[in-house]
């Protein structure tokens, strides 16, 4: 497989800290996995060098995101809540870069919420103009940038792969790219398949989650029509499993996300099982 596979930490642990980092490490690679993706909503308690020794350790790649908070929001109209939403931004960058880590993703536009009403054209101009000087930064770094395309209910920024495509347009740097997320994808778009196409080459990274965030497979998500796209496009970035469950809580991700309800309890059993779901798709796509 071309593909690394990666799991979303929040599979195994709540946390950033030294041990919370070491457990997600360690469990990763025991389930197979290629790569793990880290949150940085708890980068206040992160320790870049130390989880960094301990990925390097264990050969396992690494991909951060994050989305931002209603006071610190690069889509308000209000200049020193932009200011502080693109410290975070910079800081995270800085961060992932830290961790040996190439890809920077998530709701990098937004606070991670539902908001009351539309984009403003004013905040709209900030998204734009904070994550043109961002991707500038990220590519000095050789790293790249993901729009994360999220549902109604956690933004109003970008809700389809049309809307991520105007947005990086309207960028206008080659290293900024598109994250397609199937539970996203679920909610806002006419099928799994054809945001795939539209998007092509400017695919950057993959989330892969089942329309309720529990096992794949037993949901209703076509995963098969949006993994035989992923071949037609000759897609061969990272694809990452993402699932929430309220037996593993983060201090601040897990209410932004709604994580109201145990969909699992066995963290290494689920991730398992989707390794081995999304190799298969990928055999069979082959």
């Amino acid at each position: 497989m071309s593909n690394p596979l990666g799991v979303h930490a929040l599979v195994w642990v709540g946390g950033t800290s030294p041990a919370d980092v070491e457990t997600a490490v360690r469990q990763t690679k025991a389930a197979g996995y290629d790569l793990l993706e880290l949150s940085l909503h708890d980068a206040v308690n992160l320790d870049a060098a130390a989880a960094r020794a301990v990925l390097e350790a264990e050969g396992l790649g690494i991909a951060c995101s994050r989305g931002l908070a209603f006071d610190a929001d690069v889509s308000s109209a209000d200049t020193e809540v932009v200011a502080r939403g693109e410290k975070l931004l910079q800081d995270s960058l800085q961060i992932t870069h830290a961790l040996g880590g190439t890809h920077f993703t998530g709701a990098l536009y937004s606070a991670l919420g539902k908001y009351s009403a539309p984009l403003s054209t004013a905040g709209r101009a900030n998204v734009v103009r904070v994550l043109r000087d961002l991707a500038a930064e990220a590519a000095g770094l050789d790293m790249t940038l993901g729009l994360e395309i999220c549902n109604r209910y956690e933004t109003n920024v970008i809700n389809t792969a049309a809307d991520a495509l105007r947005l990086a347009d309207d960028i206008g740097a080659d290293n900024v790219t598109i994250h397609l997320d199937t539970y996203h994808m679920n909610i806002e778009e006419d099928s799994l398949d054809a945001p795939v196409r539209l998007v092509g080459e400017r695919l950057g990274y993959v989330h892969i989650g089942e329309n309720h965030r529990g096992y794949l497979g037993q949901g209703h998500i076509d995963f098969d029509a949006f993994f035989a796209a992923l071949a037609e496009i000759g897609y061969t970035g990272p694809i990452t499993f993402e699932s929430f469950s309220s037996a593993v809580v983060s201090p601040t991700l897990s209410n932004d996300l709604a994580v109201w309800r145990n969909l699992w309890d066995d963290g290494m059993d689920l991730a398992t099982h989707a390794r081995e779901y999304m190799a298969a798709q990928l055999a069979k796509h082959a």
